[in-house]
């Protein structure tokens, strides 16, 4: 069993960036590989991905929730086995985003290179997660109509 860790900067208040990560269903916008998240019930989801050119899938239950600040879940089923992912505020408009990933490769041949790629997909998946909210969170006061002018 291996842990990932990986953190990101955001420009967006960890609220908002909470209120985000908890819609499973729009994990597909940015996280690679996965076509689609179903809530089955208030803590539980299944998963169905592409890995490796191979439709995987697997459910997961939500063990931990403190609101705007920390979310852990588990895994049954897949070579992620449990997540946990935190919150935290840098200013009122910028937050850091930390994330571990416990990791099993299923084999102990690859395992290096394939915790490496994983490794890099998290890394990825938090790069794609800025962008997109940083994209759709403007901070108050600001207009729309300036934006292409410096200030």
């Amino acid at each position: 069993m291996s842990i990932i860790e990986t953190s990101i900067e955001v420009n967006v208040p960890e609220y908002k960036a909470y209120a985000q990560w908890v819609k499973f269903e729009e994990f597909p916008q940015f996280m690679e590989g996965v076509k689609e998240v179903t809530r089955l019930d208030g803590k539980r989801f299944h998963w169905k991905a592409e890995i490796a050119g191979q439709v995987k899938e697997w459910d997961t239950e939500v063990t931990e929730q403190a609101a705007d600040q920390r979310l852990a879940w588990t895994s049954r089923g897949g070579v992620i086995k449990g997540w946990i992912v935190t919150f935290h505020p840098l200013s009122s408009a910028k937050s850091k985003i930390m994330l571990q990933v416990e990791y099993d490769a299923q084999g102990s041949a690859e395992h290096g290179e394939a915790l490496e790629a994983v490794a890099s997909r998290v890394q990825g998946d938090l790069e794609r997660f800025k962008v997109l909210m940083e994209k759709r969170w403007r901070p108050p006061g600001r207009d729309t109509i300036f934006d292409n002018f410096p200030m």
